[in-house]
């Protein structure tokens, strides 16, 4: 197994369940893990507020730092040139980002997608995007909704820990509410931990 002694994480919300999940199975021994609030890339800003603080936590307890963050997730609203990767640079070279686009990626690869999609154009989700819904498209009204997600045959969680079945087995009107604002069917897809662990792993060389 590869160990992650002297390394610290630093990683969006949306993901917390499964890094713990590594963390709690022994697979992600890092000196500390860090979260930002979920789904910031709708304030990109704060994003960069919260990233920023984490980013010198990390480094006061580690010498390297993994960032787990997509690409996309952030960019500079006054600077197009600004994504993720320049913030990163900026603060040092101890500091490395998972090479993925965003979060869905980090779980289920283009090819796998594009396997579970069977043709279909489907609204990617992960279980912190569905259990922070409210606050992540607290924004959005019904017509920002209605321009977006109605364009899609359906939404599909991208779900390694059963947490949509549990979520239908607790609060089955939630995934109701979420799939008639969506306007679209909402299910989830089963799969592993083992593109996230791979995608940390690399960033050990």
């Amino acid at each position: 197994m590869a160990s992650f002694k002297g390394i610290s994480i630093v990683a969006c919300g949306t993901l917390r369940r499964e890094i713990e999940k590594l963390a709690d199975d022994g697979l992600l021994d890092a000196d500390k893990i860090l979260f930002t609030a979920p789904g910031l890339h709708e304030w990109q800003r704060e994003l960069e507020k919260q990233l920023l603080r984490q980013l010198e936590k990390a480094r006061a307890v580690s010498q390297r730092v993994i960032v787990v963050y997509g690409e996309r997730c952030y960019l500079d609203p006054a600077d197009p040139n600004r994504n993720v990767d320049a913030l990163l640079r900026e603060q040092g070279p101890e500091f490395r980002r998972i090479r993925a686009r965003r979060c869905v990626d980090m779980l289920a690869d283009d090819d796998q997608r594009e396997q579970i999609a069977a043709g279909q154009k489907i609204y990617w989700l992960t279980p912190g995007w569905v259990e922070h819904w409210d606050y992540i498209f607290k924004d959005w009204d019904a017509g920002k909704a209605n321009e977006m997600f109605p364009g899609y045959d359906k939404a599909i969680i991208l779900d390694p820990l059963g947490y949509f079945d549990q979520l239908c087995a607790d609060d089955p009107e939630r995934i109701l509410e979420i799939a008639d604002w969506m306007k679209i069917p909402l299910e989830a897809y089963p799969v592993g931990l083992e593109r996230l662990a791979q995608l940390l792993a690399a960033e050990l060389d």
